[in-house]
């Protein structure tokens, strides 16, 4: 199938808020490269948020989209999401090089947490009686191998037991919501505001057996849930802090993820009103925080 480009010239210190912004909204690669040479690097490849450590002054990314994608919309949600203005930009077709089948063979299961594994669609289960969550890395938005979704699934391997409910807030894949469900969620609703995500949840839900809702933000029932977990971007889960708060039952936990170690203590300080909150985990320079629902605050 074809492909587009999308490249555009960002300072050094934006690499990686772009990288995982495109990515998360439905990049299929993201290439980096010195914008003055033509080293380049790939971020990553039909993945999730990025660890890269080379450094440009200024570099060049060139995102990879499906012909059918909207690349302009795409870089302009990114935008929003990371709050940076959108820099020039080109978009021009790639030939088709079959990228699906080429990159397969970089992707084996991933043993994500003591119960589950994320198991690409093409490989059998290393463990059958295992908890198994089949993805197929071509459709992007999670598949399971970055820190920030480990992070996650460890925790709702650790603290999802059967009859509690669970918000996947930005589902992406649907990889935490259909891992909740496994795990024997009794609802499990999963939002995001990109179509191509909402899509892919519900191909994903399906090809693994489980009932979830997966819609957008503003088509979810009022109702509050045991469990809230959102595995975004530092910024937006500031942003976001009340409306997840008011998601979460007095009592319940909210888990999230997609935060630098360095920003964790500003997105410790937006939820401390609500829950009593603190780092739960790290991993390759990356936490997740916990919290649970205090009566006495807000």
């Amino acid at each position: 199938m074809p492909y587009l480009a999308l490249r555009l010239d960002v300072p050094a210190g934006e690499v990686e808020n772009w990288s995982d912004a495109l990515l998360e909204g439905g990049a299929l690669a993201v290439d980096a490269a010195d914008a003055n040479a033509g080293t380049s690097r790939e971020v990553s490849l039909f993945g999730e948020p990025g660890s890269a450590t080379e450094v440009w002054p200024q570099t060049r990314l060139t995102v990879l989209f499906d012909a059918a994608s909207d690349a302009a919309a795409a870089l302009a949600r990114a935008s929003a999401r990371i709050a940076l203005p959108a820099p020039a930009y080109s978009i021009e077709p790639v030939p088709d090089d079959d990228w699906v089948r080429r990159t397969q063979s970089q992707f084996a299961p991933v043993h994500a947490s003591p119960r589950i594994w994320i198991v690409p669609t093409w490989c059998e289960p290393p463990d059958t009686a295992a908890i198994n969550v089949r993805i197929d890395p071509g459709l992007a938005f999670g598949t399971g191998s970055h820190a920030t979704t480990r992070l996650c699934l460890r925790w709702l391997d650790d603290s999802v037991s059967a009859g509690r409910r669970v918000l996947d807030y930005g589902c992406g894949s649907g990889i935490l919501a259909i891992a909740a469900a496994k795990l024997g969620a009794s609802e499990i609703c999963a939002v995001d505001v990109d179509a191509d995500a909402i899509a892919s949840c519900s191909a994903n839900a399906e090809a693994n057996g489980v009932s979830l809702w997966c819609g957008t933000p503003d088509r979810l029932h009022s109702g509050v849930f045991d469990v809230v977990v959102a595995n975004i971007l530092a910024n937006p889960l500031q942003q976001l802090a009340a409306s997840l708060a008011a998601r979460v039952r007095i009592g319940g936990d909210i888990v999230l993820s997609g935060v630098l170690e360095a920003e964790a203590a500003a997105v410790n300080a937006a939820y401390a009103r609500w829950f009593n909150i603190d780092v739960w985990a790290k991993e390759e320079g990356w936490v997740s925080l916990a919290g649970r629902r205090n009566r006495d605050h807000g």
